[in-house]
This record gives C-alpha cells, sequence and structure tokens, in this order.
C-alpha cells in the first residue's frame, strides 16, 4: 500500500468497524493483478478474497432477507436477494467507502478509468469482505454488511417475482412458444466465472444477461426482454 493511502486505509478500517490484525489481508483485497509482476499476479490479487467474500455477502444477505420477509416466497426471496448482490449494488457500497482511491491499480488500468469501473468497485467489494471476514470473523463481517445493505433492501419497491417465471407466464399469455435460452459465452477463471446468456422469443427481439452461475444469467437475460417490452420498468428493478 503506498503511503500516501496509508490515511485513507485507516479510514476504511473505520467503516468496516474492524482494524486489522494481519493488514496483509486488506492490501490484498485492494490489489488487482495489473499492479503486480507477471509472476505473483495469479496468486497475489483481490480474486482469491472476492471468490470467499461473494459466498460471505450471499450468506449474510439471504439471511437477512429470510428473516426479513417470513411470508415471502422462495422467488420473491431470491428476487430480493438477486438485487442486493448484485454487481451494480456493490458497486455503489465500494463507492461510498471510498474504495476507488485505495485500490492498488496498474498504470493502464488507472488510465483507462479503472478505478470508477462498476465492474472492478463491485469485485474489490466483495474482495474486501472476504478480508474482513478472514481477519474478524463471521459476526463483524455480518454485522457490516447489515449496516451498509438493510437499508437499501427495506427502501427496494422494485419487481418482487423472478424475471424467468414472469417472462414464462407472460409468453404463455401470449399464446408464444416457450422462451429458448442458450448459454453464448463464458469467460474468467474457474472460481470466478461469468455466464452470458442469450433467450430467444418468437417475435421479439433477443435478450442477453451475463452472471456468475447460469441460473443467474438465466434471470438477466429474461430481465433484458421485460425492460425491451416495456414490462418491467428501469426504475422498478
Amino acid at each position: 500500500m503506498a503511503r500516501e493511502n496509508v490515511a485513507g486505509l485507516k479510514r476504511l478500517e473505520d467503516e468496516l468497524g474492524h482494524e486489522f490484525s494481519d493488514r496483509s489481508l486488506i492490501i490484498r483485497a485492494l490489489t488487482h493483478a495489473s499492479a503486480l509482476p507477471s509472476a505473483r499476479s495469479a496468486t497475489e490479487n483481490y480474486e482469491r478474497l472476492e471468490f470467499l467474500g461473494d459466498r460471505v455477502l450471499g450468506l449474510a444477505v439471504a439471511e437477512m432477507v429470510f428473516q426479513t420477509y417470513p411470508k415471502a416466497e422462495e422467488g420473491e426471496l431470491a428476487c430480493r436477494l438477486n438485487h442486493l448482490v448484485k454487481r451494480e449494488t456493490c458497486a455503489k457500497v465500494a463507492a461510498e467507502l471510498g474504495i476507488g482511491e485505495l485500490m492498488v491499480i496498474g498504470e493502464s488500468e488507472a488510465h483507462s478509468g479503472g478505478r470508477a469501473k462498476v465492474a472492478l468497485l463491485a469485485d474489490i467489494c466483495e474482495s474486501v469482505l472476504g478480508a474482513l471476514y478472514r481477519d474478524a470473523g463471521w459476526k463483524t463481517a455480518r454485522f457490516f454488511i447489515e449496516r451498509h445493505w438493510r437499508g437499501r433492501m427495506l427502501s427496494w419497491s422494485g419487481n418482487q417475482r423472478d424475471a424467468k417465471t414472469t417472462l414464462q407466464e407472460w409468453v404463455q399469455g401470449k399464446g408464444l412458444a416457450t422462451p429458448n435460452y442458450k448459454i453464448s459465452d463464458r469467460s474468467g477463471p474457474d472460481h470466478v466465472p461469468v455466464f452470458t446468456v442469450t433467450v430467444a422469443v418468437d417475435g421479439m427481439d433477443t435478450g442477453s444477461g451475463k452472471g456468475p452461475s447460469k441460473r443467474l444469467a438465466e434471470q438477466a437475460a429474461a430481465e433484458t426482454v421485460l425492460r425491451q417490452e416495456g414490462i418491467w420498468s428501469e426504475s422498478g428493478k
């Protein structure tokens, strides 16, 4: 961590509610492969901690949603969960924490606007959660997530049914064939895959979506079609 960012790192620890006993964890969580020599870039960047943080966030949010909405069916719970853990939400939390300015990134990544990229901010947000969990444990990580995600959960008034089910029922109501989903691309390392799925519906523009699993990518693709057709509004999700 560059000397000029030590004060920023301390501010991040204050936001996290935890002073790291192993500060190398939080530094690694903030480090992009572009800032490392090639021999170290594969193992000393943020990606392993992102893998862990993604699961920590998912479990904490799932538990929070499960407890807050005792009468909600599985589809609604999944929809609320997906909204809260999606890339854009994580990137907003990262921005609030000032993570962009603390990233350790290479010059080329910095010049291409890396500190403001939604995808990278979201990834680093999850890696910071992974580092927090490793150093402080589940209770501290969950408390932090509650502070930064509960308000978002309670204020969200978007579509509370999952996109695939909504699209399926809408298409059936119009007498059309069942939507056809296909994986069009798979990228990223094995531990953090990114699936791209396209969905075709008769007489409509094809929709596509990305996600860390085939299921979530299908949901994103279905959501694209629902938005294109005006079934779901931009403000409703």
